[in-house]
């Protein structure tokens, strides 16, 4: 049944800032709910039907909510709006897009769809968290963003990162230089996360006091970190011990988090996977939560998106074969 409904924009917020210059984020919306959507002053009308209607008004009053916190709107942000307002089972956009973590470099970082929001919110309030799901959900930089976070705060005094080097393997020992110098390239990764987040000089400045820690994950063995944020990340390659000795580093005053992809698992064959014998181990504790990210929280190119849900239903159909 065609609906009509009228969204009054209040005059201290200019109309372009939630529309576009040229009307480009409307016509997003206009798409996306299939209703006619039609600009006069500082009101806006929608004519649909009326499902569509009331979630594209909703859109716009979420979208106006993000405007008045000072955000530029743009195509990605408004179609992230549209997939957690068409989904309704998670917080609203504006609570998602307006949480903003930390700000880096002069930019913000915030958790860009549901299943990050939880996923943050998650470590918030739990010593452990599990954040478990596909290449590109966020899993890592938003830990490391957190960790950032907590020792800007002086919540913590050390953040200690840390990946299994499995993927090395037996090269390991043919490659130049110390064992440091040889899983630096696994950890990468790491250092690419926490450069995004501190300013040029700092992270070299922090290594040498020993704030923050990039190590493989065996330099962990017989250590506990108190005041200390610790990121276990590619945890699908540990073997279950393993995963059990990081998870028994935990001091006092610490909190850790452990992101993982179980669809990526390096090791070798008839090997456990550490992450996956986990979730079968730890149930009910209290201030341990396991998070599961979808390829809807994939963040990269859309493109990786749709790998990622193209890769899960061929895993299915080969695993009914």
């Amino acid at each position: 049944m065609p609906h009509q409904l009228k969204i009054l924009v209040p005059d201290q917020t200019h109309i372009a800032d939630l529309v576009g210059q040229r009307d480009e984020l409307l016509k997003r919306i206009e798409e996306e709910f299939s209703s006619d959507i039609l600009v006069r002053g500082n009101e806006i009308t929608i004519d649909g039907p009326d499902e569509d209607a009331k979630c594209a008004a909703t859109v716009f009053e979420e979208l106006l909510t993000l405007v008045r916190q000072g955000q530029t709107l743009t195509t990605e942000s408004v179609d992230r709006a549209v997939a957690m307002v068409k989904r309704d089972d998670g917080p609203r956009p504006s609570e998602v897009m307006g949480d903003t973590i930390l700000a880096a470099r002069g930019r913000p970082i915030r958790p860009k769809t549901g299943g990050q929001k939880r996923y943050v919110d998650a470590v918030r309030r739990n010593s452990v968290t599990f954040g478990i799901g596909p290449a590109g959900t966020g899993k890592t930089f938003l830990a490391v963003a957190m960790a950032v976070k907590a020792l800007r705060d002086k919540e913590i005094t050390r953040i200690v990162l840390t990946r299994p080097a499995v993927e090395a393997g037996e090269r390991l020992g043919f490659l130049p230089g110390d064992i440091a110098q040889k899983v630096d390239p696994y950890l990468k990764p790491l250092y690419d996360a926490l450069f995004d987040m501190l300013e040029p000089g700092h992270y070299g400045r922090l290594a040498e006091r020993g704030t923050i820690e990039v190590a493989p994950l065996a330099y962990a063995r017989g250590r506990t970190f108190n005041d200390s944020f610790l990121i276990l990340d590619e945890a699908q390659n540990t073997t279950p011990e393993q995963m059990k000795m990081f998870l028994t580093r935990l001091g006092q005053r610490s909190k850790a988090v452990v992101t993982g992809d179980i669809t990526q698992i390096d090791l070798p064959e008839g090997q456990r996977s550490g992450l996956k014998v986990v979730q079968d181990i730890l149930h009910g504790i209290k201030g341990l939560e396991f998070i599961y990210l979808e390829a809807t929280d994939v963040v990269r190119h859309k493109i990786v998106q749709d790998i990622v849900e193209a890769y899960g239903r061929y895993e299915q159909q080969q695993s009914k074969t």
